[in-house]
């Protein structure tokens, strides 16, 4: 099904100045409709919203955009830089509905018309390995905390503090993304941050020597906002309606999937040594990556990925089997994908690249990405022939031949003689390549977010910020 069109807007100080009051909104799905746009107000980070290769991705992107699908309407997706800008929006009735991964909380809910919950998520203390860990609020005393200003996390360490932790103090940082709290831990500006826990499940990747300290309170609901005007009508009305169904049918759960899902087999040192070489090694070689990707149409992330999971990025590397480069090509391969020199970077890349793409097209026309990728890189580790029996064994035991979740919980029984003796191929190192796989998936996507924050629009300047030095503060006569 197609997805509706969307257009994207960017809210800036100046432009929301020159808004006019439009009134409490107050749609009905027929107005929604007639209008033409659902309104979304969002924020830019790894689980809510970001601008990918083909275009508008995120959890609460995807969400909204099925919603709109439904209405059969266009996606107006606004972009606001702090959850300040956000409740504002609503309120300016500018926005139909906030998606932002926002927690439920009372004083949300006395100026906001909140939908059901569709998710839960819970409020975690976040410190640097290595540092003191503290273990429950009273140990935060004296150690800098950061938030997001006017978080539900503010809202609970002011709880906490009337609660008698009067000695609570902490850093409110007006941005959007916890990426900014996470920063601050990693780079030593603050000791803690408190971030919810999709958030940080997501972005540990980035920040591999970060680590949960503790859970600041019970797990929290996470619901859209609408604004206080659309309480008892049929828009809220619609929107509860269409998640309950979604979180029936088990949609939501799919959507989450794409975002949420992480290998846990990975370790945190794991993360950390590819962080490392994307830092120390991946510019030396980034450009012909991406120059190879766009040649043969594939994501430079995921190139980069598989070069890396191959050879570490190492042009010169050879294994005990006579692999050898980056894409660790073997003789007969090279000669197939016409690579005369296996050691030569660009050469290597481009054999790797085309093989993987050869693989994909030979996987049947039904099995649809991003499952058609991951089943391509197993081919790629472990051959065809294995990758057709782990189908087939899939299908006998009741699993589904098209997806890798099934494909990968079958493959590591082809190392299993009750198994792999009823299959064509036979033995096969099953597990090995799903730690292939799952790897390149990790890989891939910390690439993809760390060139989603890259790209991410710098929040609007004030006013007081573009003045010169020697005019702040100069008050001038009106003529």
């Amino acid at each position: 099904m197609a997805r509706p069109r969307t257009r994207l807007r960017f809210l800036t100080l100046f432009a929301a100045a020159l808004l006019t009051a439009c009134g409490q909104s107050n749609d009905t799905r027929e107005a929604i409709q007639e209008r033409g746009e659902l309104r979304l107000i969002t924020r830019n980070s790894p689980t809510t919203y970001y601008l990918g290769r083909g275009g508008p991705r995120g959890f609460e992107y995807d969400l909204a955009a099925m919603l709109a699908e439904e209405l059969g309407v266009e996606l107006l997706v606004s972009q606001a830089f702090s959850i300040e800008e956000i409740f504002a929006a609503l309120e300016r009735g500018e926005a139909d509905i906030a998606g932002a991964g926002l927690t439920l909380t009372d004083t949300r809910s006395t100026r906001f018309a909140a939908s059901v919950p569709y998710a839960t998520q819970m409020p975690q203390v976040i410190y640097k390995v290595g540092r003191k860990k503290p273990r429950k609020p009273e140990d935060l005393k004296n150690m800098s905390l950061a938030v997001l200003k006017d978080s539900s996390h503010e809202e609970l360490l002011e709880r906490l503090r009337d609660e008698g932790l009067d000695w609570l103090r902490w850093d409110s940082i007006d941005a959007s993304d916890t990426a900014a709290l996470l920063a601050r831990v990693n780079e030593d500006k603050s000791d803690l941050a408190v971030v919810d826990s999709r958030d940080f499940f997501i972005q540990q990747n980035l920040v591999p020597r970060l680590e949960v300290a503790f859970s600041l309170d019970e797990e929290k609901d996470v619901v859209w906002y609408l604004p206080r005007s659309a309480k008892n009508t049929p828009l809220l009305a619609i929107v509860n309606d269409f998640l309950e169904r979604h979180q029936s049918d088990g949609s939501i759960d799919a959507i989450g999937a794409r975002y949420f899902d992480r290998d846990e087999a990975i370790s945190r040192v794991d993360s950390q040594t590819f962080v490392g070489k994307v830092r120390k090694d991946l510019s030396r070689y980034q450009q012909l990556i991406e120059i190879v990707a766009q040649e043969q149409k594939i994501p430079w992330e995921l190139l980069a990925a598989i070069s890396y999971q191959e050879s570490h990025w190492d042009p010169e590397a050879t294994s005990r089997t006579g692999v050898r480069g980056m894409m660790m090509l073997t003789l007969a391969t090279a000669k197939e994908m016409d690579v005369d020199d296996r050691t030569d970077p660009a050469g290597s890349l481009r054999g790797g690249a085309r093989y993987f793409k050869k693989l994909r097209r030979r996987l049947p026309e039904d099995i649809l990405e991003p499952d058609r990728s991951w089943l391509a890189l197993a081919a790629y580790n472990i051959g065809m022939g294995h990758l057709e029996d782990a189908r087939v064994l899939t299908e006998r035991r009741g699993g589904d031949p098209h997806f890798w979740e099934d494909i990968m919980d079958t493959l590591p029984l082809l190392e299993e003689p009750q198994h792999y003796r009823t299959l064509r191929y036979g033995y096969a190192r099953g597990l090995e390549a799903v730690r292939y796989v799952q790897n390149i998936r990790h890989y891939y996507n910390i690439l993809r977010w760390q060139t989603a924050r890259a790209q991410r629009p710098e929040a609007p300047r004030s006013v007081e910020e573009l003045v010169p030095d020697e005019l702040r503060g100069l008050k001038l006569r009106a003529l």
